[in-house]
Formats: structure tokens, C-alpha cells, sequence
């Protein structure tokens, strides 16, 4: 079975393809304002990398959020155009997820992304990465309540918050996130859609 993933939910372009458990190519590369434009042809280069056609892959797994609303689109865009047009499964998992399974430490894994004003989006998982908090946009200070009645946790982010706590730089393991959700439940392509846990800054002002 081979296996594309696709995450554009921050500044940086994480995709590779996993064959019989194995990541046969990657890259995880920053690319910030220049993502809608970059990311399609980075893409076609990992198939060439392992000369496959992306017919020949089997399933998508796509991150659809939380993240850049912006680059959660670009992702969630492609991931679907390339499953509708050669008609391949497809599902969609959570970048907060992504973190923790990506997490090799054996404690409560806690994936935060600065979602600005005193909020992040987070969510807690614990040492099996089963959910203890779903993914949510959440104050931060209610975050650390909650993190107050838990013992030995990680914090995992790339964004700073040096000022509150200590964390831990993501870096994603796209053989093991794969591994992960392969077996997870395929999506109708017309119903894979971003997955943003808040409203636009647009949606808000109009009261959407």
C-alpha cells in the first residue's frame, strides 16, 4: 500500500510517501508566503523522487487544520483534487494529532499553536495518544488550568512561548504519523473541508 500525506497547515510544507510502512521519500521545508505556489510542484517532486504516478498511490491522508487558514486551504485543495481526479481514498487528520503522535516521549503530550490574543489551539493526548482534551481553540490561561491537574507532560510547539513555559520543537514523523491513521475511516472528497476550530477574522466581524 502507498501512502501521500499532505500537511500545508503552517509556514512550513510537510509531505512524503509511505510504502509497506516505510517513508520512501519527504520534505519538510519552510516556505511561508510562497506556499500556494510551491507546494504542488514540491510535491510532484517526491513522486519523482520514488517514480511513482499519483495514481499509483492508494490512500491521501491530509492535515485539514488547525493551523494557517491560508495554508490549511492550499493543502486541503490539492489533497482533494488529487483524490477526486483519479479517484483515490482519502482522509483527513488533525495537525494537533500529527504532533503528538510525532512525539517519542513516554508523558502526556500537549500540542499547542499560537492562535494569538491569549489563545491557542490545542488539545492533550496522553501517553498512548489517546484524546484527553479534543482539539479546540482554547485561552491559554484555561490550558494551563488544566495542565495544573496533570503530572509529567510535554508541550510541543514550534511558536514561542518562552514567557509561560518551556516546549518542545515538532518535528514531524511522517512514517509514523501514517502508520498512525492509515486504517482511519475514508471520506467522501466533496466532504474533506478545513477543519479551521475558530471563525475567520472576516466571519467574526460579520457575525458569520
Amino acid at each position: 500500500m502507498k501512502y501521500l500525506y499532505i500537511d500545508t497547515s503552517s509556514k512550513f510544507l510537510y509531505t512524503g510517501i509511505v510504502e509497506n510502512n516505510k517513508c520512501l521519500a519527504e520534505i519538510k521545508e519552510e516556505y511561508g508566503q510562497n506556499m500556494s505556489k510551491i507546494s504542488l510542484p514540491k510535491i510532484a517532486t517526491i513522486f519523482e523522487k520514488v517514480d511513482f504516478k499519483p495514481k499509483n498511490i492508494d490512500k491521501i491522508i491530509a492535515v485539514n487544520g488547525p493551523g494557517s487558514f491560508t495554508g490549511i486551504r492550499i493543502g486541503v485543495t490539492i489533497a482533494k483534487v488529487y483524490a477526486w481526479a483519479l479517484n483515490i481514498p482519502i482522509t483527513t487528520i488533525s495537525s494537533l494529532e500529527a504532533m503528538a503522535i510525532s512525539s517519542t516521549n513516554h508523558s502526556v503530550h500537549v500540542p499547542i499553536i499560537d492562535a494569538r490574543r491569549g489563545y491557542v489551539y490545542g488539545a492533550i493526548y496522553d501517553e498512548n495518544y489517546k484524546t484527553i482534551l479534543k482539539p479546540q481553540h482554547i485561552k491559554l490561561t484555561e490550558l494551563n488550568e488544566i495542565l495544573s491537574k496533570i503530572n509529567n507532560y510535554e508541550i510541543i510547539s514550534n511558536d514561542n512561548f518562552l514567557d509561560k513555559f518551556s516546549t518542545n520543537k515538532y518535528v514531524p514523523n511522517i512514517e509514523k504519523i501514517v502508520n498512525f491513521f492509515k486504517n482511519k475511516e475514508n471520506l467522501n472528497p466533496h466532504a474533506v473541508n478545513p477543519n479551521y476550530l475558530k471563525l475567520t477574522e472576516a466571519e467574526e466581524k460579520h457575525g458569520c
